[in-house]
């Protein structure tokens, strides 16, 4: 095994739901170079992030804590707290070279460009997602900027359309593959570790895909032809999905529940599968680069996404205060031929913030106390037991929308049964994903579950608990 801190090419896409990648079983979708991630490390395949939504969740997998720990509970946070440690600068402090291109998205960007936070990245290439026109101007942006040198107005390829009725997104064809900003994500990371350099190197790799862009579902041209709507299966969805969402019509979501026919599901799903592909296809340009270079061998590979999307299961779509598999179960691949096991399918129960202590474990670092994060090192190794490494895995929602409502709720997870408590409503959701894996049958009232759940709650209750106090200061 090699002993030297590794290089990193960390990759979190934006919205990807877990079950998007071909070798891990869906037949429908076109994902070569992830299939060969795959073959080539370990796919967690019980992968789940701490809330479903984009600024908590990247603040929470960046410095292995909890979100409500953080007290980054929200896409509207004004800042990053000060005392919060990431996980690039640690890395950056003990000799790693740090990279960033796409988003940061620590603190809202509504009105403003996102202030950095001491983030430890040198080379800090910026970039959100659409809608300049609300939120900055194109000038703050590198991705524009890039356009801009190119000949490429950005507002021919990246309109401001309405969200549709419903708050369904619209669907159709984006901005060219050469000049979309997948690639351009990708073409910083190849430049990025193609630089000379004597130590080791963090690039971190951001894509705004699959996210809609705006209030668009798209991709290139030549990716939407790959895909025919009519052959895809559509989302999973029962009729007595409706009358499941108006019960929680009080809840925060993006979108209300509404029939597949009512709205382009499959057309949205071949959108989406489509910039998963060039995602697919930029992914593999970036392992080649690394394979051409010498350093694959050196170089742990990461790919996730931040949460994911519920593209029309239950009649909804995108995000919100929601915890179904589409949105809390996520894509975890991590692989490095000289170092970790390859052509591993590992079902432990895993949560995004045990990334952290692995890579300072890799690096040769101790883990501080306020960590909440489990290192992964030992089922990337064989050291564990293939299996074991979580009882229970946790997400949570803390008014994390600028919506009307406020709305609070947490899950946990068993590895069977999930338990949702939405908070001051009286209102859950308890489900059997051995039986039930796609959530139509809420058990949250029904007598024979009874047991399963009072011990979910009262085990949430003792984690909520439990993990506000780790890691406090105190006074020996």
């Amino acid at each position: 095994m090699a002993t030297q801190p590794p290089n990193i090419l960390w990759i979190c896409t934006d919205q990807q739901r877990h079950d998007t990648i071909g070798a891990l079983g869906n037949p429908h979708i076109h994902t070569p170079a992830l299939d060969k991630l795959v073959a080539e490390g370990v796919a967690f395949t019980s992968a789940y992030c701490q809330t479903p939504i984009c600024t908590p969740s990247r603040a929470s997998f960046l410095t292995g804590r909890y979100p409500s720990h953080l007290g980054v509970n929200s896409n509207s946070n004004i800042r990053f707290p000060d005392d919060a440690q990431l996980v690039t600068r640690t890395l950056a402090d003990e000799g790693y070279d740090c990279g960033i291109a796409g988003k940061l998205h620590l603190s809202t960007v509504t009105g403003r460009v996102e202030p950095r936070p001491d983030d430890g990245y040198r080379v800090f290439r910026w970039s959100h997602h659409s809608r300049p026109e609300t939120y900055w101007g194109v000038q703050h942006h590198a991705y524009h900027q890039w356009l801009e040198k190119q000949g490429v107005n950005w507002f021919d390829y990246y309109p401001n359309r309405p969200w549709g009725e419903k708050g369904h997104a619209s669907v159709g064809a984006g901005i060219e593959t050469r000049y979309h900003q997948t690639t351009w994500c990708a073409d910083e990371a190849i430049s990025f570790m193609s630089e000379p350099r004597e130590g080791p190197w963090l690039m971190s790799v951001n894509p705004f895909d699959p996210h809609p862009q705006g209030a668009f579902f798209s991709a290139p041209q030549e990716y939407l032809d790959k895909y025919d709507p009519a052959a895809l299966p559509g989302p999973h969805f029962r009729e007595s999905d409706l009358a499941n969402q108006a019960r929680l019509r009080g809840v925060d979501f993006q979108s209300t529940a509404t029939r597949p026919e009512e709205y382009p599901a499959r057309e949205m799903q071949a959108a989406y599968y489509a910039s998963i592909e060039l995602i697919d296809a930029q992914v593999g340009r970036m392992i080649e680069a690394l394979e051409r270079s010498g350093q694959r061998e050196n170089t742990v590979v990461i790919f996730m996404s931040d949460h994911g999307e519920m593209l029309g299961d239950h009649g909804l779509t995108r995000k919100g205060c929601r915890f179904y598999e589409g949105l809390a179960h996520v894509p975890l691949i991590i692989s490095s031929p000289s170092r970790f096991r390859q052509g591993v399918r590992n079902g432990a129960l895993v949560e995004l913030i045990d990334i952290v202590p692995t890579l300072l474990q890799l690096a040769g670092l101790d883990v501080p106390d306020d960590v909440q994060g489990q290192s992964l090192l030992p089922i990337l190794t064989g050291e564990s037991a293939a299996d074991s490494h979580r009882d229970v895995v946790r997400c949570e929602y803390r008014d994390a929308l600028d919506m009307p409502g406020v709305s609070h709720a947490d899950m946990i997870f068993d590895g069977r049964h999930k338990l949702v408590v939405y908070h001051g409503t009286g209102l859950g959701e308890l489900f059997d994903l051995e039986e039930d894996p796609h959530e139509f049958d809420n058990l949250w009232d029904a007598a024979e579950a009874a047991d399963i759940k009072q011990k979910l709650l009262l085990r949430l209750f003792d984690d909520v608990v439990f993990a506000a106090s780790q890691g406090q200061p105190r006074i020996k």
